[in-house]
């Protein structure tokens, strides 16, 4: 029972203490760009540079209760004209140090009232002080914890007891009053401060997830080229020699076509890595590729030595993302062909409706061993269907009953590509 009394006497003499002694505020919030502007050139010989409308403020209202303070205490007491100016100064303390203005309020109101106090039944508060006091009390409620507003209210009500028994009521109604309201405002700037802080969390992990968003796209782009174009580059370096047979035109035709080939996939690769690029560096504008290269995609698969006949219904007219896809879908099936069944006839069907872009490749055994420098992939196909899904359409993927290979994609079309 001594260390729950402990206990609870502890939480009730901590906040007296944190008020009086311990009590730190917090920094000054930034000031509104309404409420300060820049000294003008004329007047550059002052020692500020900007003017500071609260400061001001302050100033002057300390200015009008201390003549205020002082009509009330000259009449009475002419040897005490020091308190209304130390009674005023706390106005002046109040926003860079709201706890030292708050305690020096306390003591000077405290001396005020003493030598105030009892004269013809009044209450020993005068107005311009009291003012000062509720200010002071609510900077510091505005500015420190609720450890410090609440010891703050409770030595008021202490002070109001031992100095005016009969004002301790209404005294501790009006301080708290302060209080609260600075107390409010500390907590709409703190929440307002917090859901910045969580706007920018957001925003910076809306701008990651852009960013690894993008780093996939482009590994899917990187995938399509290189295992297109390398392939194709295998085959082709396998295949010149076979076909020469030390004949220098051929090989020299061969080797041209290699060259070709490798330079397209470098301009593709430089397209697709542009986007990496610094944001002061140098971007590629060139456009994606889409169905209206589908000629050349074919003339380098029949390069390559595939057999490919194309059968086309409809517009290939498409938006951007939809003729994109499509020619990377195409793209990997075929180079799946040429990987895996090298020299196969191969069927290119593309139908477009209303609704959507249908694909379908089919291509039939190979007629030769698949070439082992043109590698296994295993991402291809998965790539296929990210690129469909993204577009909310669906790629599958089968073997035929006579040992060749079908891809089949549908990608529903937007309004503005119809």
């Amino acid at each position: 029972m001594f260390s729950r009394a402990r206990t609870v006497l502890s939480q009730l003499v901590r906040p007296l203490a944190a008020a009086l002694v311990t009590g730190t505020a917090d920094p000054r919030p930034p000031r509104s760009r309404r409420l300060r502007f820049r000294v003008p050139r004329v007047l550059g010989l002052l020692p500020f540079r900007h003017v500071d409308l609260v400061v001001v403020g302050d100033l002057f209202l300390a200015y009008i209760l201390f003549v205020s303070n002082l009509a009330i205490y000259n009449p009475r007491r002419p040897e005490m004209a020091l308190i209304p100016l130390l009674a005023s100064l706390p106005m002046v303390l109040r926003d860079r140090w709201p706890v030292a203005a708050w305690r020096l309020s306390a003591g000077i109101t405290i001396v005020g009232a003493i030598a105030w106090g009892g004269w013809d039944g009044r209450l020993p508060y005068t107005l311009p002080q009291m003012i000062v006091y509720l200010l002071c009390t609510y900077s510091i409620a505005v500015r420190t914890g609720r450890d410090v507003a609440l010891g703050v209210w409770g030595v008021s009500v202490l002070a109001a007891w031992i100095i005016h028994p009969d004002s301790m009521a209404w005294a501790a109604v009006v301080v708290a009053v302060a209080v609260l309201f600075g107390y409010n405002v500390r907590t709409r700037r703190t929440a307002t401060s917090r859901l910045a802080e969580e706007r920018q969390a957001a925003e910076e992990q809306r701008n990651a997830r852009v960013i690894l968003e993008e780093r996939a796209r482009i590994a899917r782009e990187l995938h399509d080229v290189v295992a297109h174009h390398m392939s194709v580059i295998a085959i082709q370096a396998e295949a010149t020699p076979l076909q020469a047979r030390g004949d220098p035109a051929k090989l020299e035709s061969g080797l041209a076509d290699i060259r070709h080939l490798s330079l397209a996939a470098l301009a593709e690769m430089r397209q697709v890595l542009g986007a990496l690029r610094g944001e002061h560096g140098r971007r590629e504008t060139a456009p994606q590729p889409g169905l209206d290269r589908l000629d050349d995609l074919v003339a380098t698969s029949r390069g390559a030595g595939l057999r490919v006949s194309v059968h086309v219904r409809g517009s290939l007219d498409l938006p951007t993302a939809v003729g994109l896809s499509a020619y990377r879908i195409l793209q990997e099936s075929l180079s799946n062909a040429m990987r895996h069944a090298p020299g196969s006839s191969v069927t290119i069907e593309i139908v477009r409706t209303e609704a959507e872009l249908r694909l379908r490749v089919a291509n039939g055994p190979g007629r030769g061993v698949p070439a082992a420098s043109a590698g296994a992939g295993g991402q291809g196909i998965i790539g296929m269907r990210e690129r469909a899904a993204l577009l909310g359409g669906t790629v599958n993927a089968s073997r035929d009953p006579d040992g060749g290979f079908v891809v089949r994609a549908a990608i529903p079309l937007t309004e503005d590509g119809r």
